[in-house]
């Protein structure tokens, strides 16, 4: 098994600088950096653009530029835990480089870019940094965070009832989570922590008018326009048929007379009368 896990490890470690990313150079090492610089200087695309790889390495480790080879100041930099390298950047220039990758120690070293890089039990460590105070003590950003990463379920029972046979606690370690225990005077709060499995987003694929289709999507499927067909519980009326007398289509007509004193009788023939 562990083979395996070396076998694979190779193959992250020379993917190169211009697959690096914010969340995947979490997976590396001081020396890959090195690495990865020394061979990317003899990159043209990646000279020019330097300051974009080096954006994304800032982003898990700790750089420091050294300006000379001076045993004295690489000591300095080894003992606070760097690790110093010199990275030849031409046929008579070289960097001088010290690294550190940033420790995860607090909750506020959390991001959505290194989450999925630290095991249940660390994130455990860290939460429980956090002055003792559960989960209800993180802020909302800080457990949305923990959430794209991690599946959490909390539980605050007496002491006496946590670890009761049969219930939620046995259950959630049989499952594979890590549980942090956090005392609230005769209770305890429980925190379970499992890292979520990764998930595939399906590819997207544009039409001919730039509008996003479902790659899955079955295009010869044709959809019936049944928007201006009358329901069925509507009543289809039909044209009637003039050589059919109904009751439809039967009308009488009357011829009235006016009254011719009717119509003398209007307002300004009553004024005028007055």
């Amino acid at each position: 098994m562990k083979k395996e896990e070396n076998a694979e490890q190779p193959s992250k470690k020379n993917a190169g600088l211009k697959n690096l990313s914010k969340s995947s150079v979490w997976d590396i090492q001081e020396n890959d950096v090195f690495r990865l610089l020394e061979a990317g200087a003899k990159d043209a695309e990646i000279k020019e653009n330097l300051r974009h790889y080096t954006d994304i390495i800032r982003s898990a480790f700790m750089v420091e530029e050294l300006k000379d080879d001076d045993k004295v100041v690489k000591q300095k930099y080894t003992k606070m835990g760097y690790k110093v390298s010199s990275i030849k950047i031409g046929e008579d220039a070289k960097l001088i480089l010290a690294l550190k990758k940033r420790p995860i120690m607090r909750v506020t070293d959390l991001t959505y870019e290194n989450i999925r890089h630290i095991t249940a039990a660390k994130l455990m460590e860290v939460i429980e940094r956090n002055f003792g105070g559960g989960w209800d003590s993180l802020s909302q950003s800080i457990q949305d965070i923990i959430e794209s990463g991690f599946d959490i379920s909390t539980t605050t029972l007496p002491k006496d009832r946590l670890h009761k046979k049969g219930g939620m606690y046995e259950k959630k370690v049989a499952d594979g989570y890590e549980v942090l225990e956090i005392p609230k005077g005769t209770w305890v709060e429980a925190i379970f922590a499992k890292l979520k499995p990764e998930t595939i987003k399906p590819r997207v694929k544009y039409n001919e008018y730039g509008s996003e289709d479902d790659e899955d999507e079955d295009a010869d499927v044709e959809i019936e326009d049944n928007y201006n067909a009358p329901d069925e519980d509507d009543d289809i009326l039909e044209e009637p048929n003039d050589d059919e007398i109904t009751e439809d289509n039967y009308r009488t007509t009357f011829d009235i007379e006016t009254d011719p004193d009717e119509d003398a009788e209007s307002l300004s023939d009553y004024i005028a009368d007055e």
